[in-house]
C-alpha cells in the first residue's frame, strides 16, 4: 500500500530499473534506504532527519541554558535509523553484488522518538522538558527495516548501534552550533573577544 505520490514514485522507479537491463543492456541495483543520519548532514532548515533535528534541539538547549525542546507528535512514533557509515558499506555491497532484487538497507533497531530523546539526553548530560506538538505532521506511526533479504543475499546488515551513531552526530552538531556562537560573539564585539580580569 504505497503512499500516494511519494510511495508510487519510488515503486515506479524500481519498476523502470527492472527494464533497463532488457531495453538498454544496463544492469541496475536498487537499495531502499531507511533514514540515513550522521555528521556532515543537514541538521536544520527542515530537510534533516529526526536524529539530527533532536541532536540540534538538545545541543541548543545546552548552549542556551534553556532545557526544553519541542517534539512533533506524542513521541511514541517509531522508526529505524541507519548511521551513514553503514549506508556506505551497504551501498557498496549492493552495487557490487549480482542481485537485481530491491533490498532494504537500514538498521533493524527500532526506537520511539521519546527513546531517542532519552539517549541524546544521556549523551548531552542533561534532562529536557518535552513539549509535544500534537498537530504537527507525523507520517506513518511506525516503520522498520525488514533485513531478511539483505541478510540472505549479502550476508550482511547494518550493525552500528543507534547510541553510538547518535553520540558522533550529537558531538558534531554541538561543535557546529558552538563555533557559530563564538563567531557571533567575535563579530558582535567588533572583532575583539571580551575579557575580564
Amino acid at each position: 500500500m504505497p503512499e500516494d505520490g511519494y510511495g508510487w514514485e519510488k515503486l515506479f522507479t524500481e519498476r523502470m530499473c527492472r527494464h533497463f537491463p532488457e531495453d538498454f543492456g544496463l544492469p541496475t541495483r536498487v537499495a531502499r534506504y531507511h533514514n540515513v543520519y550522521g555528521p556532515m548532514g543537514s541538521f536544520e532548515g527542515g530537510r534533516e532527519k529526526a536524529p539530527a533535528a533532536l541532536c540540534r534541539k538538545i545541543a541548543e538547549a545546552v548552549l542556551e541554558g534553556r532545557h526544553e525542546i519541542e517534539i512533533w507528535g506524542d513521541g511514541e512514533q517509531t522508526r529505524s535509523f541507519m548511521y551513514v557509515d553503514d549506508c556506505v558499506v551497504g551501498t557498496l555491497k549492493v552495487t557490487a553484488g549480482q542481485s537485481a532484487e530491491p533490498v532494504n538497507v537500514g538498521s533493524s533497531e527500532l526506537v520511539s522518538i521519546n527513546q531517542m530523546v532519552s539517549i541524546i539526553e544521556q549523551i548531552a548530560g542533561i534532562t529536557v522538558k518535552r513539549n509535544y506538538k500534537l498537530d504537527a505532521p507525523l507520517g506513518v506511526r511506525g516503520r522498520n527495516s525488514d533485513n531478511t533479504m539483505i541478510q540472505e543475499i549479502y550476508r550482511w546488515e547494518p550493525s552500528i548501534r543507534l547510541a553510538d551513531g547518535l553520540e558522533r552526530t550529537y558531538r558534531w552538531i554541538y561543535d557546529q552550533l558552538s563555533a557559530r556562537g563564538r563567531e557571533r560573539a567575535v563579530s558582535g564585539s567588533g572583532g575583539r573577544l571580551a575579557t575580564s580580569t
